[in-house]
């Protein structure tokens, strides 16, 4: 601990010298008279505010931009508007590829980035393309993948947009109400962080304001990036939204009969109501409540070969816990993490609990972000009913770009077991694009008291993580994790412990100021995890990565490495194969490529091929889309994973199909098709959700779910061809005040 502090203190002091005063924000001026929200904005209001001053983000900073954009932004007592006038010398190039809310499918658009807070961290992205279709995410950690995925595509909001195309271009207006932002006012003022852009499909090519250098990953998404805005005489409204459902259906899944001679099938009817509620406690804090919570309508979670020595990670989807979703982020690399909201109201099967209601609050006290989070579930075949909750506090130090934070999660159940653990995390913006991060975690159960009680340190865990985060000239990171033995957040994702595992990278991209490839970099790096007790080696990987960013849009990434693994105490068990007790050194070829969006036919793909333990591996993902019109995409994807061990005689072979089908009428009536087939568990399921939108405020749902045994017999016994299949129709209505 004396290390830490002293590495903290010593990293403090020139963030304290290098903070700056921020500049003057941009003043954005208030709408004069009313708009119609019809995409033309052509009402003399709208004539009064300057167009913004916009430059080329890609596929060349500051390049000559091929078509004229105008866009301003303005607002009224209740919203902020935005319009854009997206003029085509060919109409024709104009992609329009989706009529699904949220279905982004490679299509124009405009896009509008808001820092609410002005936090530096987290923002709420909104985009619409030309025929209107809205699309909005939650963005954590300053949009920095470093620690693994930070965008939540599964947020949802109220707001409205309108576009109209004509021999022009492309027109469009949105209107964000104040209260699907919260924001803190000081004297009636307002400074939030705002990104605006157009996109063009066809190619690649992205307008911006401000004119941010596109030197980061997502860069044109940064919070920390956004130009400060400044507006006045505002007030964040306070409405109240109640949104009852009602859901019934039918059920039916096989079983064995009670003398496990044969299977037959169990019925049941399902009858629910509930709610959820939304108030805007004040202008900067805002309470949700759930009664009898139900998901019905999520999309199935995809179906996937694990070939690794740990569990895999599944990502949240359910929407009561993605507001300010990046507020609970606490994560230590990769995907473990001190909380996952996928803990509460699942089992480890992954099946539905029943989740009797809860409470969340998110927003802004002061200087500090606040995240309260309360849970209670029902009793279910594996788990007692339990009680669940989460409080995460955050403050901005040192410069608009650093916070320290704390978290505290609890996990009890009404048989008595517990589960407590607290976090202190930081991040410093140390100078320019260098980033220090720290953090520290420690849990506490009862078996863990009564087992180890003089030894609590070992149900920690640390990480110290040094990065230079921008994608031009050299880039270096370098970090240090450690976990003890007894550390075991019930609330969180956890994939080792009783590790200590230093890594490090170092390497070069660069910008070429003409040719075919926009970005160019390569690194090296390397990673050992190595065991507490006896400092052995457990695992590690050397190996240099490639990236090639192409100005059409498309991606190539090719990673060469090395790895080893040491099957000390429990072999590798995949399928009817297994990898006996060893040490193991084997090198191979990772990589994938992501084609832009300029086609409307286009295949994504990642592979991996060479040694794997004592045998050899081939993986190979390819995943089509197809565009076929605005109302229809197909899309899919095939995976092989062929694994050899020769002088055992052993081969493992796993394939996984899925086959997704969407489909909109229009902006209010879509349905999709979801459909997955696993070799390895010997079935099919399918997925197929049907949305009426009456409004924005009404929705009907059918959800059918069906799954299919591909085999005829399990354990010597005929099964039937249908395994499960559900039936639900659900509606809800948000009321307003």
């Amino acid at each position: 601990m004396r290390l830490l502090f002293s590495c903290l203190l010593w990293c403090l002091l020139p963030g304290l010298l290098w903070a700056q005063a921020p500049p003057s924000p941009y003043v954005l001026l208030q709408l004069t008279g009313p708009v119609t929200l019809d995409g033309r904005s052509d009402e003399a209001a709208w004539q009064a505010i300057e167009p913004l001053p916009l430059a080329m983000y890609e596929p060349t900073f500051r390049g000559a931009m091929t078509e004229r954009t105008e866009i301003r932004v303005a607002y009224d007592a209740n919203s902020l508007y935005v319009a854009g006038r997206m003029y085509a010398e060919d109409p024709a190039s104009i992609r329009v590829n989706s009529l699904t809310r949220d279905r982004y499918s490679g299509d124009d658009v405009i896009g509008i980035i808001i820092d609410p807070f002005n936090d530096n961290e987290n923002g709420l992205w909104f985009f619409a393309n030309p025929a209107g279709t809205r699309f909005d995410i939650g963005i954590g950690n300053d949009a920095d993948f470093s620690n693994g995925n930070v965008l939540n595509e599964s947020w949802n909001t109220y707001w409205d947009a309108a576009a109209v195309q004509t021999a022009d271009g492309w027109f469009v207006e949105a209107r964000i109400p104040f209260s699907s932002l919260g924001f803190q006012t000081t004297g009636g003022a307002a400074v939030m962080g705002l990104t605006v852009y157009r996109y063009i499909a066809a190619k690649n090519e992205r307008h911006i304001f401000p004119a941010i250098e596109p030197n980061y990953f997502l860069g044109n998404a940064k919070p920390s990036q956004a130009q400060d805005v400044l507006l006045t005489h505002v007030i964040s409204r306070r409405p109240l939204y109640l949104t009852p459902y009602a859901l019934g259906g039918t059920s039916r899944s096989a079983r064995l009969n009670e003398a496990q001679s044969g299977y037959g099938y169990a019925r049941a009817t399902t009858t629910e109501v509930g709610a959820d509620l939304k108030y805007n406690v004040t202008s900067n804090l805002t309470l949700d409540l759930t009664a009898n919570t139900d998901f019905a309508q999520v999309e199935a979670d995809d179906q996937q070969v694990n070939l690794s020595r740990f569990s895999l990670f599944f990502p949240e989807k359910r929407q009561f816990f993605q507001e300010r979703s990046g507020l609970f982020d606490f994560n230590f690399g990769g995907v473990d993490r001190l909380f996952h909201s996928r803990q509460i109201g699942l089992d480890p099967r992954a099946e539905p609990v029943r989740i009797y209601g809860g409470a969340r609050l998110t927003g802004r006290i002061g200087a500090w972000d606040i995240g309260l989070l309360e849970m209670q579930t029902a009793d279910s075949e594996l788990l007692p009913a339990e009680n669940m909750g989460v409080v995460r506090l955050r403050r901005q130090a040192l410069n608009p770009n650093s916070y320290f934070g704390a978290m505290l999660t609890s996990r009890a159940s009404f048989s008595g077991d517990y589960n407590f653990a607290y976090g202190l995390d930081g991040v410093v913006n140390v100078v320019g694009s260098d980033y220090l991060t720290l953090q520290w975690a420690q849990t506490f159960d009862d078996a863990l008291l009564e087992r180890r009680n003089d030894r609590l340190r070992n149900a920690a865990r640390l990480r110290v993580d040094w990065n230079h985060r921008a994608l031009r000239g050299w880039r270096y990171r370098a970090s240090f994790s450690w976990s003890g033995v007894d550390y075991q957040p019930d609330l969180g994702f956890l994939t080792r412990r009783d590790f200590f595992q230093p890594a490090a990278t170092v390497g070069y991209g660069h910008f070429p100021a003409g040719g075919p490839f926009q970005w160019v970099n390569l690194s090296l790096w390397t990673s050992r995890a190595m065991r507490n007790r006896d400092q052995s080696v457990e695992t590690a990987a050397y190996g240099s990565t490639i990236n090639l960013q192409r100005r059409s849009g498309t991606s190539i990434w090719i990673n060469p490495q090395i790895g080893y693994q040491d099957l000390r105490f429990f072999p590798l068990r995949f399928g009817d194969t297994e990898v006996p007790l060893g040490n193991y050194t084997f090198a191979f070829v990772a990589g994938n490529w992501m084609m832009g969006d300029a086609r409307r036919i286009r295949v994504n793909g990642q592979f991996n091929g060479g040694g794997f333990y004592d045998g050899s591996r081939f993986s190979l993902s390819l995943s089509p889309i197809w565009n076929v019109s605005k109302h229809l995409e197909l899309g899919g994807t095939y995976q092989i994973n062929h694994v050899r061990f020769p002088e055992r005689d052993q081969v493992f072979t796993g394939h996984i199909g899925r086959v997704r089908v969407q489909w909109a009428r229009n902006a209010r009536f879509s349905a999709s098709a979801f459909l997955q087939y696993s070799n390895l568990a010997d079935v099919i399921v399918a997925n197929l959700r049907l949305r009426y939108n009456f409004r924005e405020n009404s929705d009907l749902w059918l959800v059918y779910n069906e799954g299919l045994n591909t085999v005829d017999t399990r354990s010597g016994l005929a099964v039937p061809f249908s395994a499960a299949r559900t039936l639900l129709v659900k509606y809800t209505y948000t009321f307003t005040r």
